[in-house]
């Protein structure tokens, strides 16, 4: 039988944290990874497992390809842990696309729904902007004020804004190439460590989202949605909801507005939580929280190994 730890936090990476090859290790001990991705690739009419496996980089880089993925690849280690583990967090979150990972393993979503919908979701973001007009960008050593008035200062006619507050001194910046471009020039003669274009096909969480998030709201008057078995953070509102309605309209504005990561982890932190384990491929997000709850404890399950420490710890 499982039991809620009202002082752990699972939460679920996005787009970002994927790799070629990703999870393979823990597949070949572990039949729920495959099973997974199965269900999945069923759903769409194609092989993700072949992709992660087999694929190029540039191939899996592709949102259209990401998103599903990544999707998989949270759930996948999500039923690997609930099968060997009856501890279940009392708070869940997920970053950008790995809120409906989230959502998933609170039994918020079915899985083979959210299959649909991010599969729906990549495609209608990459049909949003045209391949090349839109970038991404990490801006590394500035604080949020900086990187805001910056992004304000160069837009001109066109888009770019802060759209991840991913922990303190990272900002990632979204909007039309150019515009990001002038951005992340503008951000290095400021003092910024490090200006990085992003490996990522379409720019996330900007203005340039807002006719790609009106077709997502449509799109998810048909999927069915269920008050969520823990508390989710959700990235927009940085709030908890039960309501299947305010889920769906935060859903949808987190296709514009920013994922407010940093404050994300603070919300779940001053609630009690002093254990955070990262669920998917990588440890991206344990990087990012370990800045911002200094003090936590942060895991993250990525193949057998990990699983294993988590699983000795948590079940002391």
């Amino acid at each position: 039988m499982s039991k809620q730890q009202k002082n752990l936090a699972f939460v679920f990476p996005g787009q970002g944290s994927q790799s070629v090859g990703m999870l393979t290790q823990l597949a070949a001990s572990y039949p729920e990874v495959k099973q997974t991705f199965d269900k999945a690739s069923f759903v769409l009419g194609r092989d993700l497992w072949d992709l992660v496996s087999k694929g190029t980089e540039d191939e899996l880089n592709q949102t259209q390809n990401t998103q599903p993925v990544m999707l998989a690849a949270g759930v996948a280690v999500w039923e690997v842990w609930c099968k060997h583990s009856p501890i279940r967090p009392a708070w869940i979150a997920g970053h950008s696309l790995g809120e409906y990972t989230a959502l998933v393993c609170s039994g918020a979503l079915f899985f083979e729904d959210a299959v649909k919908l991010v599969g729906a979701r990549a495609c209608l973001m990459q049909d949003a902007v045209p391949a090349g007009v839109g970038a991404m960008a990490a801006i590394l050593g500035l604080d949020d004020n900086q990187v805001t008035e910056i992004c304000a200062s160069v837009a001109g006619t066109e888009v770019v804004s802060a759209v991840n507050f991913n922990s303190p001194g990272q900002v990632v910046i979204a909007g039309h190439k150019a515009a990001v471009e002038r951005a992340a020039s503008a951000a290095k003669a400021a003092g910024a460590k490090r200006a990085l274009l992003l490996p990522v096909s379409v720019p996330s969480h900007c203005a340039l989202m807002e006719s790609a998030a009106a077709k997502l709201d449509e799109y998810m008057q048909d999927i069915a949605l269920a008050a969520p078995k823990m508390h989710i953070i959700h990235n927009v509102d940085v709030e908890s909801h039960t309501a299947p309605e305010v889920i769906r309209n935060a859903l949808k504005e987190q296709l514009y507005k920013p994922v407010r990561w940093v404050e994300t982890i603070e919300r779940m932190h001053n609630k009690g939580v002093t254990v955070f384990v990262e669920c998917g491929p990588g440890k991206v997000l344990t990087g990012l929280d370990k800045r911002i709850a200094k003090d936590a404890e942060h895991l993250a399950i990525y193949d057998s190994e990990t699983l294993n420490k988590v699983l000795e710890q948590l079940n002391d």
